[in-house]
C-alpha cells in the first residue's frame, strides 16, 4: 500500500474527468517502464519478534536510511516513508518495508535497484539488531503479537475490515507481497493487458507461493496470503467481471470504482473517516459522513488505491497476485509479465490462450491456487501444464526486447519443471533439516 500522494484539490463536475484520470495514464512504447514493489517483514534476530515503531524499530530504520538520500514523508509528525527521486520506501500496517521502486526502463536497471535497496537495509538494520525476510505471510506471529504503525488511515481501515471480511486484518498485518506496474499504450491496449493478466494472476500466485506455515505450524496451503484476499472484502478484491464485459473501458471501470466503499478523505493534513460510504454517493452529496467537503480528483485519486483487485488499474496496471520471496524470485515476478505484456507477439499469444476462459472459471481457480498451487486445473489442464504454455511465452518476450533479460525467469523455469514452489521447499526444510521448527526460516529467508 503506497504512501499518499499529493492531493489534486480540482473540483470533480463530472464522470468524465474520472475516466479521463485513467486515460491520461496512455503512454507511447517508447515511455513504458517497469515500476517493482516489494516487501519484507522485519524481526528481531535475537527473538524473532516483529519490531515495532519504536524504539529501536521501524522509525529507527527510516531515520537511518535517510544518510543513504532518502527525504522523510510525515503523518502527524511521524515518518512513515521516505522518497529518493522516483522511488519511495513506504509501510505497511504491521511494519511489513515496502520499496516502490522507480520506473525503470529495463530488467536490469530494476534488479540493480534491489540489490542497492537490499544493501541499504542491511547496513541501517545490522546495527539495531534487525533482519528482514520476504515471505507472504508470518510464519510465526499472532495478529495480536504484530505492531500498528502511526499512519492515520490504517486506524480508519483496522475499524472497518472486520466489518466486511474474517481476514482483513491479516491481509493488513501478516502478508508482504512483490509486484510490479506496468504501462499501456492507449484504452484498447489497457482493455487486453487488463484481460490477460487477470486471467493470468491465479496462475502468477501459484508461482511464487510461498506462505506455507501460521504461527509456527503448517497450514495446509501453499499460499495463505492467496487464501487471505479470497476473504478480506468482496467489494474491493478479487478478479471483476466487469473487465470482461463487452464495450469495458475507462469509461465503464471508473462507474465500477464509483461504487466501491471509500475509507476516507483527507483535509488539512488529517484523514477523515468515509468507510462503507460510496464514491458516487461523496458525488451526489449523499454521504453523511462527508457532508460540507466537495469530492476532489485527489479523492478520487486516493479512493482508487483502496481498490484491490487482483490487477488493478491506476494511471498504470498494477499486478497484485504474488507472496514476496527470496530475491530471485523479487526480479522474476516483473520480469514474468514484462515477457507477457511489453512485447504485441507474446501479449496476443497470452490472450488467445486465456481468452476461452469464463469469469466463473478465472474464480473458480483463483479460490483453487492456495492450496492447491500448480495442481490446480482450469479447462482440464493442470495449472503446471498451462505454465509451460505461458512460460514459453514470456521468454520469447522477452527475447524479443533484445535486452538479455531472459535470465530473470530462471528461477520459474525450475518451479514448472518441477512442480516445487519456494513453500514446498520450506515445507521439505520443515519437515526435515529444521525438525519441525519452523522459527528457522528467518535465518534462511533473511535478505
Amino acid at each position: 500500500m503506497s504512501n499518499p500522494g499529493e492531493s489534486d484539490p480540482t473540483p470533480i463536475s463530472s464522470a468524465r474527468q474520472l475516466a479521463g484520470w485513467f486515460a491520461a495514464g496512455s503512454k507511447p512504447r517508447g515511455d513504458w517502464r517497469i515500476g517493482t514493489e516489494h516487501e519484507k517483514f522485519g524481526f528481531r534476530r535475537d527473538n524473532l519478534s516483529p519490531p515495532p515503531y519504536e524504539p529501536g524499530g521501524i522509525r529507527a530504520m527510516l531515520e537511518g536510511l535517510m544518510a543513504f538520500g532518502w527525504e522523510p514523508i510525515l503523518d502527524r509528525g511521524n515518518p512513515i516513508g521516505l522518497k529518493r527521486g522516483e522511488a519511495s520506501v513506504s509501510l505497511e500496517p504491521g511494519g511489513q518495508f515496502e520499496l516502490s521502486g522507480a520506473p525503470l526502463a529495463t530488467m536490469h536497471e530494476a534488479a540493480a535497484e534491489l540489490a542497492d535497496h537490499l544493501r541499504e537495509v542491511r547496513e541501517v538494520a545490522g546495527p539495531l539488531g534487525l533482519g528482514f525476510a520476504p515471505l507472504g505471510f508470518h510464519p510465526l506471529a499472532t495478529r495480536e503479537q504484530m505492531p500498528w504503525m502511526p499512519k492515520g488511515r490504517y486506524e480508519i481501515m483496522r475499524n472497518y475490515m472486520p466489518r466486511v471480511g474474517s481476514m482483513g486484518l491479516d491481509m493488513m498485518l501478516r502478508t508482504c507481497t512483490v509486484q510490479v506496474n506496468l504501462d499501456f499504450g492507449d484504452e484498447a491496449d489497457m482493455v487486453e493487458k487488463l484481460r490477460v493478466s487477470l486471467a493470468l494472476q491465479p496462475l502468477a500466485t501459484a508461482l511464487f507461493a510461498n506462505s506455507p506455515f501460521t504461527e509456527g505450524k503448517p497450514n495446509g496451503y501453499r499460499t495463505l496470503r492467496g487464501k487471505v484476499w479470497t476473504d478480506t472484502d468482496p467489494d474491493r478484491t478479487g478478479i471483476p467481471a466487469v473487465a470482461f464485459e463487452d464495450g469495458f473501458g475507462f469509461e465503464r471501470f471508473a462507474d465500477w470504482v464509483l461504487d466501491v466503499p471509500m475509507y476516507f478523505i483527507m483535509r488539512d493534513g488529517q484523514w477523515i473517516d468515509a468507510a462503507g460510504m460510496s464514491f458516487r454517493a461523496f458525488l451526489d452529496g449523499r454521504a453523511e459522513k462527508l457532508k460540507g467537503h466537495t469530492a476532489t480528483m485527489g479523492d478520487w485519486a486516493d479512493h482508487v488505491t483502496t481498490v484491490f483487485t487482483d490487477v488493478r488499474l491506476k494511471r498504470f496496471l498494477e499486478m497484485r497476485g504474488a507472496d514476496a520471496g527470496a530475491p530471485a524470485y523479487l526480479n522474476g515476478l516483473p520480469a514474468f509479465w514484462v515477457g507477457l505484456l511489453y512485447d504485441d507477439a507474446a501479449q496476443k499469444a497470452a490472450r488467445a490462450l486465456t481468452k476461452g476462459w469464463s469469469v466463473e472459471e478465472m474464480r473458480a481457480l483463483r479460490n483453487a491456487v492456495p492450496a492447491q498451487a500448480l495442481t490446480a486445473t482450469i479447462g482440464g489442464r493442470s495449472l503446471q501444464d498451462v505454465a509451460r504454455d505461458v512460460m514459453a511465452i514470456a521468454r520469447s518476450g522477452l527475447k524479443a526486447r533484445g535486452l538479455g533479460e531472459e535470465m530473470y525467469l530462471d528461477p520459474l523455469d525450475a518451479i514448472v519443471a518441477t512442480g516445487q514452489t519456494q513453500a514446498d521447499r520450506w515445507l521439505e526444510r520443515h519437515a526435515t533439516v529444521w525438525g519441525g521448527d519452523v522459527s528457522r526460516i528467518f535465518a534462511e529467508a533473511a535478505v
